[in-house]
């Protein structure tokens, strides 16, 4: 396991995590992943997930991951969570921190990420990494209070 500092550990998800990773999935977004497409994302070419783990009430627990895919250059997050119980104490920032570098460290030049329009702590912990928005998908999620946006971001993380 990876120290992460400030009380959690990341480490690389493997199959056998995938049903807890489904499960944060379901705890931070209403459209939820099963572990059927956990698997199928995990499996594709420069796929990979981390996964965060923090101090609980009774010890360590599954706390927050996010998965990402490098192609071509280019790497994308596609999904990062943190349960609510760890909201706001810097596993976001973390998680987001290491797969910046795991991205650098196989050669991408960009990072590419969506978040709703909405998502004003996401949006403000992605701007202080350096991202910028870049596009817009109108009506791209649902949820309870309707559709919104994805606001796509990027950063730019080598020069070619």
């Amino acid at each position: 396991m990876i120290g992460a500092g400030q009380g959690s550990r990341l480490r690389p998800i493997d199959p056998f995590d995938l049903e807890i990773v489904a499960t944060l999935h379901a705890q931070c977004f209403e459209e939820a992943w099963g572990v059927g497409a956990m698997a199928e994302l995990l499996a594709m070419p420069g796929a990979f997930g981390l996964l965060a783990e923090a101090a609980g009430p009774e010890g360590e627990e599954p706390a927050g991951f996010v998965l990402a895919r490098v192609a071509a250059g280019d790497c994308e997050i596609l999904s990062i969570g943190v349960v609510p119980d760890h909201r706001r104490t810097g596993l976001g920032r973390i998680l987001m921190q290491r797969t910046i570098r795991l991205a650098v460290g196989v050669g991408a030049r960009r990072i590419f990420l969506e978040v709703a329009e909405d998502n004003w702590a996401a949006r403000r912990l992605y701007a202080g990494l350096g991202f910028a928005a870049v596009g817009l998908r109108p009506r791209y999620y649902r949820g309870q209070g309707g559709s919104v946006a994805a606001l796509t971001m990027r950063r730019i993380i080598a020069r070619s």
